[in-house]
């Protein structure tokens, strides 16, 4: 999936998920999105209703997006496995020093999103110095 829409994005998630609780034979990047489905319960319902595959789901409401939530996950997983931008897999070793590795891919996530927002906002590329600086700075607090 180089570039698919939102609706594609919604479609692998759920197809993976029920694969997974069928029993059925999954490829290597359905078995990653099932193992974070596995992580995080509280979207499990989300991804089991139909109906919900094209909810919107607002932060003004207080709610999260278990499909963003879920792809920003692969994502992160795909830079630790690359080392891309380069330096993530060690501040992510430091991460690891005090958190376990869901809870510091989520201080990732908190990072990258704050980065994705910036550039957006000011019509930028991503600062991935600042990325890194953001998960460093996080891993030195504790």
């Amino acid at each position: 999936m180089f570039n698919p829409s939102r609706e594609q994005v919604r479609q692998f998630f759920t197809e993976a998920w029920s694969k997974r609780k069928s029993g059925g034979v999954l490829t290597p990047l359905e078995i990653m999105a099932a193992d974070l489905i596995e992580l995080h319960p509280e979207y499990q319902a989300d991804l089991e209703n139909p109906e919900r595959s094209g909810a919107d789901f607002a932060v003004e409401q207080g709610q999260t997006n278990p499909f963003l939530h879920l792809s920003m996950h692969l994502a992160i997983n795909e830079q630790l496995s690359i080392d891309q931008p380069p330096g993530i897999k060690a501040a992510f070793s430091e991460l690891l020093a005090t958190h376990d590795a869901h809870d510091a891919a989520h201080i990732i996530m908190e990072a990258l999103g704050e980065v994705v927002w910036e550039a957006q906002r000011l019509g930028q590329p991503l600062d991935s110095e600042k990325y890194i600086d953001l998960i460093r700075r996080h891993a030195s607090r504790h």
